[in-house]
C-alpha cells in the first residue's frame, strides 16, 4: 500500500458539536434504492454559511482528522479580492450563526487576482496538519495571463507563508486549474494546466498538464505529463493504494476530448490512459473536468461528455488502483448540464452530483452508484442555474457519513450557500 512517507496513517473519529451533522452509522447499509439508501429520502438540512453576499467559487476538502474546510472568493473594497477558509472543527463549534464553521481567515488578498467562475482556488491540509492553499495572480495584460500562488500554514491557518510560484517558465500565459495532494515524501504533490507553449511555440501552442512537488521551503522537479490536452477543463486527483492518480480531460490531433488517467507507480508516472472512448470530437474546450475519488485500490472517475451530440453525466470504476477501469454507467437524468463530483463512502459506494437542466433552469442532483452498476435515484439537493456564476458545485463525504454540498446561489442570496443530507432515523422497520 502506497502511504506518504513520514506520515502515520491515523483515523480519527469526527464528532461534529452541531446537531444537524449528527448522524447515523453506515455499518449497515440497506442496497435497495427504494429503501432508506435512496437518497430521495435522505433528510436535507440546510446549513448556515460563514461567508456574506458577493462570496463565490466555493471548494470543500475533508481533511484527514475529519475536519471539513470550506474556501471561497470574497470581494474586499476598491476592486480587491480575498481568499478566505473557514472550517468545521470538532474542538471549537464555532457560533451559533456560522452553523458550527470557525470564524473566518484570510489567506491571500490583493487587487490583481485572477477571479474565474470555472478557474478556482483550493485547500488542502496533510496527515501532519500542515496547510496549503493556492489561488491564482495575474501576470499580464492579456484575459489569461495569469500564474499559481501557493502558501503554507504551519499554524493551523493562523497565518500563511509568502507564496510560491510553483512553474518555472516566466511566459505570460495561462496556468491553473491546480489539483493539489498528498506526496509520497511528506511533501505536497501539485499538478496544472500550463500555456508555457501557446509563447515559446506560437506557430505549434498546446497546452499541457505539469507536475511538480513542494515544501514549505523548496520546490520538486517540474514533470510534463502530458504534452498535449483540453484547455481549461479542471483537473482531479486521489492517492490509491498504488499511488497518486490524475483525471484530467485529453486532446488528440482530431479533435478527441475524452477523460484520462495517469498513475504515479514504482517512482515513475505512466502515460496516459483513456478512462473510457467516448470519441467526444469538439473544437472547442467545454470547460468541464472530470472528477476523481478513491480509497485504497478502488477509484471512481466521474465526467461529462457530450459525444454525437448527446449530453451524458458518466461513472467509471476501478479497482486495482486506476490500472484498468470498468464499463461506464450512466449517471444524469437526461438532459444533464455537467459540472460533477464524486466521492466514495467506506464501503465503496460512489456518489456523483451534477447539474440537471430543467424547465425552470437546473438542479443540483446527486445519486449513488454501486459497482456493479446499480444505481439510486437521485435526489434535488438544490434548485440553481446553469449561468457560468453559479459555478461548481462541491460535494465531500463526511466522516459521519453525510453528504456536504456547497454551491453559489446566483438566484437567491448572492452567496455561497451550504446542505447537509443525511440518512433517516432508523425506525423499527428499518433497524
Amino acid at each position: 500500500m502506497w502511504v506518504p512517507r513520514g506520515v502515520m496513517r491515523t483515523s480519527v473519529p469526527f464528532g461534529f458539536l452541531v446537531s444537524a451533522l449528527l448522524l447515523t452509522s453506515t455499518a449497515c447499509q440497506d442496497r435497495d434504492p427504494d429503501g432508506p439508501e435512496a437518497l430521495d429520502r435522505w433528510e436535507r438540512v440546510e446549513l448556515a454559511t460563514p461567508t456574506p453576499p458577493g462570496a463565490g467559487e466555493p471548494n470543500l476538502f475533508a481533511a484527514p482528522d475529519g475536519r471539513i474546510y470550506l474556501s471561497w472568493i470574497e470581494p474586499m473594497e476598491e476592486g480587491s479580492h480575498a481568499v478566505r477558509f473557514s472550517s468545521l472543527d470538532p474542538e471549537s463549534p464555532g457560533d451559533a450563526g456560522r452553523g458550527g464553521w470557525s470564524e473566518p481567515r484570510t489567506i491571500a488578498e490583493g487587487d490583481d487576482f485572477f477571479v474565474n467562475w470555472a478557474d478556482f482556488p483550493s485547500i488542502h491540509v496533510l496527515e501532519d496538519g500542515r496547510m496549503a492553499a493556492h489561488w491564482l495572480v495575474r501576470s499580464g495584460p492579456d484575459t489569461f495571463d495569469y500564474d499559481v500562488h501557493i502558501a503554507w500554514s504551519l499554524d493551523g491557518g493562523e497565518s500563511w507563508s509568502e507564496p510560491v510560484v510553483p512553474h518555472r517558465d516566466g511566459t505570460l500565459s495561462e496556468h491553473g486549474f491546480v489539483s493539489l495532494f498528498p506526496w509520497e515524501d511528506g511533501s505536497l504533490g501539485a499538478v496544472w494546466l500550463d500555456g508555457r507553449r501557446f509563447e515559446t511555440q506560437p506557430d505549434d501552442p498546446e497546452m499541457t498538464l505539469r507536475f511538480t512537488t513542494l515544501t514549505p521551503d523548496e520546490l520538486g522537479e517540474e514533470v510534463l505529463l502530458d504534452g498535449r490536452i483540453c484547455d481549461c477543463c479542471q483537473t482531479s486527483a486521489a492517492v490509491t493504494d498504488a499511488g497518486p492518480l490524475v483525471a484530467y480531460r485529453d486532446r488528440t490531433a482530431e479533435e478527441i476530448r475524452d477523460i484520462s488517467v495517469i498513475r504515479y507507480v514504482d517512482g515513475a508516472w505512466t502515460d496516459p490512459e483513456p478512462v473510457h472512448h467516448d470519441g467526444w470530437e469538439i473544437p472547442a474546450c467545454p470547460v468541464n473536468g472530470p472528477m476523481v475519488a478513491a480509497r485504497g485500490p478502488r477509484v471512481a472517475v466521474a465526467w461529462f461528455t457530450a459525444a454525437d451530440d448527446k449530453p451524458l453525466v458518466r461513472l467509471a470504476f476501478s479497482d486495482d488502483s486506476g490500472a484498468t477501469f470498468d464499463p461506464a454507467i450512466r449517471i444524469d437524468d437526461g438532459d444533464p448540464s455537467g459540472r460533477v463530483a464524486v466521492a466514495l463512502d467506506p464501503a465503496g459506494r460512489a456518489y456523483v452530483s451534477w447539474l440537471e437542466r430543467t424547465s425552470d433552469g437546473a438542479e443540483l442532483r446527486v445519486r449513488w452508484i454501486e459497482p456493479d452498476g446499480r444505481r439510486g435515484r437521485a435526489a434535488t439537493v438544490a434548485e440553481t442555474s446553469e449561468a457560468r456564476a453559479s459555478g461548481f458545485p462541491r460535494m465531500v463525504w463526511t466522516a459521519e457519513g453525510g453528504l456536504l454540498f456547497a454551491w453559489n446561489d446566483v438566484e437567491g442570496t448572492d452567496r455561497v450557500e451550504l446542505a447537509l443530507l443525511r440518512r433517516p432515523a432508523p425506525t423499527p422497520e428499518t433497524e
